[in-house]
């Protein structure tokens, strides 16, 4: 069976033909929905693997950060590597995982809006560029072909494929 497509474009009139059920966004929210879980992965993204380094780069308590950290480890976006300093115990660090390092876009999205909408006229407290050339990075929506996606009315202008359960 084919799925449904949806035209998007305006308003959505026929919003009311299908639910957002098994929704992507509510699944990932479920991994990385709170505050801490999503600012320890940034810290991993900025190469922080130290359980005591993402405690106090995030500003949680350890319990939290061992409850968060083992959920991001539970849920498939870090791993524990072992390291052993000399003289001292074996520890675990934190490894982004493929599954992880997939989250920076969405991070970065999220870096981006706020930037343009939540720092005032201090403007934003980091500035990322493209180590390659220098660039300033921007995460923007395009399609398979590379084409631009606008933002409209509806947020993104794009079809819906309403696929069966």
């Amino acid at each position: 069976m084919e799925p449904e497509t949806l035209q998007l474009q305006g308003r959505l009139s026929d919003r009311g033909s299908w639910t957002a059920t098994r929704c992507s966004i509510d699944a990932a929210l479920g991994v990385v929905g709170t505050r801490s879980a999503l600012l320890l992965m940034r810290e991993a993204f900025y190469g922080t693997r130290r359980f005591d380094d993402f405690a106090h780069r995030v500003g949680i308590t350890e319990a939290v950060a061992a409850a968060r950290l083992k959920e991001l480890v539970d849920a498939g976006l870090l791993s524990r590597a072992p390291y052993r300093e000399p003289g001292q115990r074996t520890r675990y660090e934190y490894v982004l995982t493929e599954m992880g390092r997939d989250l920076a876009p969405a991070a970065l999205a999220l870096m981006q809006w706020g930037d343009s909408w939540l720092t005032g006229e201090a403007g934003p407290p980091l500035a990322l560029t493209h180590a390659g050339c220098g660039a300033p990075v921007a995460v923007e929506v395009r399609c398979a072909e590379g084409h631009e996606v606008p933002l409209g009315e509806t947020a993104v202008d794009v079809r819906r494929r309403v696929r069966p359960a």
